[in-house]
């Protein structure tokens, strides 16, 4: 088959540019070996795409501009929510639908100048508020891997108050997108990642639904090593987290489980990331007293990340409130045992087998598990090296981005046969009316291009034979 020819919508893409960028960026850049790629993206992602080498000779990028909107969105959003990340994310976000906007009109006059698509992927955002008008170029449309719909906990009331929690609802404006651009019911898939995403689906498009994680793990970027010498007296027990510095990452429950384990057991703590918390969690370390041991690395890059999990014996992501959990998978594909709490998307990838899931009954009893998690790294470690192969096992059969990319070709291949026969079909049902109807070939045309033709590519294409009378079917 030659190589599907893919428009990809990923309002967000860009190596090292944050989690969601990342997502775009694996897949414009591993598409684009198997396909040819027409990358559509924010023209603020130009910078760095721009320094990366085409994919492909085929593959192409659309820059669209909505700084206008984009620009004074998220500096009002981080004066107003100086804390919280996610609530400036959530409001800076809302440009989205300006970019889809202007994305429609600039790629259907590509249309009409001759690029044809034979299938439309929309990866980023990958929330479920993000519903795109592109069905409108008349392709079929594959939505996400989305993951959203995520309910806070009710047990972490002053995490969710410090992360301005009151603004989650803002997510319902999903459904007032939904209801003006039909983007899932014109959908042909919409892959979602986790449980709660598909109950935050419509239940009428159910049947749309395909499981797929949105995050995937570079195998070779993130390779299993042999474990460090076991934790002694004379080794700390290496304790690794990696994410943004936000209270919802429960990092302070952190830094107090490694005090109370720090009394008996020596241990060192790497931090690998940034946020507005960081200067608070700096404060708290240097009140308990672990300061020494604790240490702020700041956002490093891929290649350093992968080392730090390298010289870790166990990573933990005390999160309150994660939908993914993409550093799970990167510990989990460098053979490391995983600590989470048990909600949201770590609920779904942690279980004992490859680490411990926390339930999440509050800080104090969070607290507590942790502490008695990384006491029995020490106890048990061979227990938790076993858990650590594991978790690569599981990363090498379920998580990789050639694995994902594999059954996205997959699926593609399927909807543009499924388009190919439905073509066919109208083409048939042309005739067929042209027999039927009194009017002219050209009227007839009429019929076929307006609301019948958008009619029959709703339908059943299986129940078409009801409307061929059978001298029309022994000729088939």
């Amino acid at each position: 088959m030659n190589r599907p020819r893919v428009l990809l919508s990923a309002y967000q893409c860009g190596p090292g540019q944050g989690s969601v960028s990342q997502i775009g960026w694996e897949w414009y850049s591993r598409l684009a070996e198997h396909a040819a790629v027409t990358l559509v993206t924010h023209v603020r992602n130009r910078t760095v795409l721009d320094s990366q080498a085409l994919p492909a000779p085929d593959s192409q990028i659309v820059y669209v501009d909505t700084e206008a909107l984009a620009g004074p969105l998220y500096s009002i959003a981080s004066r107003l929510f100086p804390r919280s990340q996610h609530a400036v994310f959530l409001i800076s976000s809302l440009d989205f639908f300006a970019f889809d906007r202007r994305a429609f009109r600039m790629l259907r006059a590509m249309q009409r100048g001759g690029q044809v698509w034979d299938v439309v992927h929309c990866v980023t955002p990958v929330s479920p508020i993000a519903s795109p008008t592109l069905h409108r170029l008349g392709v079929p449309v594959v939505l996400g891997p989305w993951n959203g719909g995520l309910k806070s906990p009710t047990t972490f009331p002053e995490f969710m108050k410090q992360d301005s929690g009151w603004l989650y609802p803002i997510r319902n404006l999903g459904r007032i997108a939904e209801f003006i651009n039909h983007g899932i019911a014109r959908s042909a898939k919409v892959l979602t990642a986790t449980a709660a995403t598909v109950e935050s689906i419509p239940r009428a498009y159910m049947d749309k639904n395909f499981h797929m994680l949105e995050n995937g793990v570079d195998l070779d970027q993130f390779r299993p090593t042999a474990w460090p010498a076991n934790p002694s007296p004379e080794n700390p027990l290496q304790v690794l987290f990696v994410g943004r510095l936000i209270p919802i990452k429960g990092v302070s429950m952190l830094l107090d489980a490694v005090k109370k384990i720090s009394i008996t057991i020596p241990v060192e703590l790497t931090l690998i990331g940034d946020g507005p918390e960081r200067e608070s969690l700096e404060a708290q370390s240097i009140s308990l007293a672990i300061h020494r041991s604790v240490h702020f690395r700041g956002n490093l890059k891929l290649d350093e990340v992968s080392a730090a999990m390298r010289n870790a014996h166990v990573f933990c992501l005390p999160s309150v409130r994660e939908s993914g959990g993409a550093v799970l998978l990167e510990a989990m594909a460098s053979a490391r045992p995983v600590i989470a709490v048990k909600h949201g998307g770590p609920a779904e990838l942690v279980t004992d087998e490859v680490g411990h899931a926390i339930e999440p009954l509050g800080r104090d009893y969070v607290i507590d598990e942790l502490t008695s998690d990384l006491q029995s790294v020490v106890q048990f470690p061979e227990l938790w090296k076993q858990k650590g192969l594991a978790g690569r096992k599981k990363a090498e059969k379920l998580f990789s981005w050639n694995a994902k990319i594999d059954q996205i070709l997959l699926l593609y291949r399927t909807l543009i046969s499924d388009q190919s026969r439905d073509d066919s079909v109208l083409t048939s049902a042309r005739e067929i009316l042209h027999v039927f109807s009194p009017a002219s070939e050209k009227s007839t045309e009429g019929v076929i291009s307006g609301d019948y033709r958008e009619w029959m590519t709703t339908q059943d294409s299986s129940k078409l034979g009801e409307l061929i009378p059978d001298k029309e079917k022994k000729i088939r």
